[in-house]
């Protein structure tokens, strides 16, 4: 059997596994987040500028108070007994040669991607318990602006970081530069550090996607299979399993996800899978295409900072309501339309960025 095929098989393993854990444990955590009542006692009465949320409220007051967040608690704990299962094989005296064979954890391409999914999820979950209780001073509670951008600065700061010092990564790859047919490789020294923090923001804002019962799972689903397949092709078949194993996991996620939603990502999962995307997009060295791998985030954020922006500069509004999914909800859009539309469009992006990436 050749490596190709292996590690092929490897991936699809895997990625099934991870999605049959994911399946369990979701439906042991839908009853306890039911009996915990993890959800918001109130909705969220203003937008982000403190302005009165009206738009909002006439769609969602009752589902903000009525099905519980902290969904994405299945995505981060499901990777972490797939870990787990694949350290302990790795650690016994079994004399199976392919299953020592699964184990996917690596200095040079997962120990990155695993802490950010964890250290950021485990933020995002105290996030999330801080605004279920009304606790917090961010608006509708949790933690504040300012502790949630060092937390999101200093995973940035460890991961750009650890790629520049252990691994020596100091350059990113241009693709489709005219006078370079397959693009060139950018050296940009410890500016390397800085750029990965940036990221990391950016890719935090996006989070607002999280609004309608599917949209953000089905967007994150196709965000990480296009980086599988990148992985994969690079020869990176660990991250290629890491990346897919994500994606097994969110398929799970949806099915307890589309609507009629039985609970929501919440910034536990948001937080965990924006920091791991953006590590994800770094050791592909495809953080160029991220924007458009990610478009769909791209814009549900630049959305609400244009919004923002015309409100404070013409003193109107460009949109009903944002994140745009809400503004479509506003002129009449079925939810499951906005969620099949932008999954639609989601899965064009990601393969157009996945071409760029490969032919650039």
């Amino acid at each position: 059997m050749t490596d190709f095929v292996f590690n092929a098989i490897k991936v699809l393993i895997l990625t099934v596994s991870a999605s049959i854990i994911a399946f369990v444990v979701s439906n042991y955590l839908i009853p306890v987040l039911y009996r915990l009542k993890f959800w918001k006692k109130k909705a969220r009465q203003k937008t982000i500028d403190g302005k009165e949320a009206s738009v909002f409220l006439s769609m969602h007051s009752e589902n903000e108070t009525t099905v519980p967040r902290g969904g994405g608690i299945v995505i981060w704990s499901s990777i972490l007994i797939l870990v787990l299962l694949v350290s302990l094989i790795n650690i016994l005296p079994i004399d199976v040669w392919w299953l020592k064979k699964l184990n996917f954890i690596s200095r040079e391409e997962t120990w990155i991607p695993i802490f950010a999914l964890f250290s950021a999820s485990i933020i995002g979950l105290l996030d999330d318990i801080l605004v279920v209780y009304g606790k917090g001073k961010y608006i509708g509670g949790g933690l504040s602006f300012k502790t949630r951008l060092f937390y999101v600065v200093m995973i940035g700061l460890i991961g750009g970081s650890w790629l520049y010092f252990k691994l020596d990564w100091h350059s990113i790859h241009v693709p489709l530069l005219a006078a370079f047919p397959r693009g060139f490789d950018l050296d940009i020294g410890w500016l390397y550090i800085v750029l990965f923090i940036v990221v990391g923001l950016a890719s935090w804002a996006s989070g607002v996607i999280d609004g309608i019962d599917g949209l953000a799972g089905g967007a994150f689903s196709s965000i990480f299979a296009a980086f599988g397949f990148i992985a994969f092709v690079q020869g990176h078949y660990d991250l290629a399993v890491f990346c897919m194993a994500i994606f097994g996991v969110l398929f799970s996620f949806l099915w307890f996800n589309i609507p009629p939603a039985k609970f929501y990502m919440g910034e536990t999962g948001i937080l965990g899978l924006t920091m791991t995307m953006t590590a994800v997009a770094f050791i592909t060295d495809s953080v160029m295409v991220l924007p458009i791998i990610g478009g769909l985030l791209v814009l549900e954020a630049g959305s609400v900072i244009v919004q923002l922006l015309s409100k404070k500069i013409r003193k109107k509004k460009i949109w009903l309501s944002t994140p745009i999914h809400h503004h479509f909800e506003a002129i009449g859009w079925k939810p499951y339309q906005i969620t099949m539309r932008f999954w639609f469009i989601g899965v064009i992006l990601a393969m157009l960025g996945v071409a760029i990436r490969l032919i650039g």
